[in-house]
């Protein structure tokens, strides 16, 4: 028998304690709720992946509309990560139900990209300045930003793995494009404004494609409102703490986020 009280009061808790932590660099928090889901709630495949992506859907307007009354969304950055990731998810979705069920592949994928890249940002975060590459250089927290294309182009991969997961592009995103010099509170609004927008259309995918009879294809709407509820509250905090945060802090944290991400995933597959 399902017990209520405790997917309710968990989901709550789950989603805020992640949500306030991963909010101000930009990541929703699904992809660490992904493995809660699948460890602590059992949620089964694929039915974790809606679930996800409906918890960055009652969780995202906290952080944007925090990022919306200071005018943080505004720019062509949010507007070419909405854009790429969205036709994205929907193939990712389908993707997901009739080719690729199963969880391995994708924690090994996650974990080979997000555990050096994090490590990779946490040293060049923690390097003494006098020891740091000119500006301009290669990797150096002034050098050029990418391109245009190169970002579009970023954002429809991000969607379609956002698609098939339901973790949200900024988990992604972030790590790539602040190790690339744009600065965090440049990158993570636009992250999140992407994950939201590409969690809606997800969703909807996910739910239309339920209608075929597959199995396991519905979100669980329970476990995934109470924990969107919680990422709500967190979401917001979060948003509000980042302006009260140094440039440095915030690298760091999404290093380390990025580092415990793919370490936890390394373990899942190994184990």
């Amino acid at each position: 028998m399902v017990d209520w009280w405790w997917l309710g009061v968990g989901g709550l808790f789950a989603g805020l304690s992640i949500a306030v932590v991963t909010a101000p660099v930009g990541v929703s928090g699904a992809v660490f709720l992904l493995p809660v889901q699948l460890s602590v709630f059992a949620v089964p495949n694929p039915a974790v992946t809606p679930t996800n992506l409906l918890f960055n859907v009652v969780a995202g307007p906290g952080a944007l509309w925090r990022h919306r009354r200071t005018g943080a969304l505004r720019g062509p950055l949010t507007r070419r990560l909405v854009l790429g990731t969205l036709p994205g998810v929907v193939i990712g979705a389908v993707i997901r139900v009739f080719a690729l069920p199963g969880p391995t592949v994708f924690r090994l994928l996650i974990a080979g990209l997000l555990l050096p890249l994090g490590l990779w940002l946490c040293a060049r975060t923690l390097r003494p300045v006098r020891d740091r590459p000119a500006p301009g250089s290669p990797g150096s927290p002034g050098s050029a930003e990418p391109s245009a294309r190169t970002v579009t182009g970023l954002a429809v991969a991000v969607g379609v793995v956002g698609g098939i997961y339901g973790i949200g592009g900024g988990s992604l995103l972030g790590p790539v494009l602040v190790g690339r010099g744009m600065p965090v509170s440049r990158v993570a609004p636009a992250a999140l404004a992407a994950t939201f927008a590409t969690s809606v259309l997800g969703a909807a995918t996910f739910a239309l494609l339920s209608l075929t009879g597959g199995t396991d294809i519905a979100p669980d709407w329970y476990l995934g409102l109470s924990c969107g509820l919680g990422g709500l509250l967190g979401g917001y905090l979060g948003a509000r703490l980042q302006p009260r945060l140094p440039e440095t802090a915030l690298r760091l944290l999404l290093g380390i986020l990025a580092a415990g991400i793919g370490a936890l995933y390394a373990v899942q597959t190994l184990s």
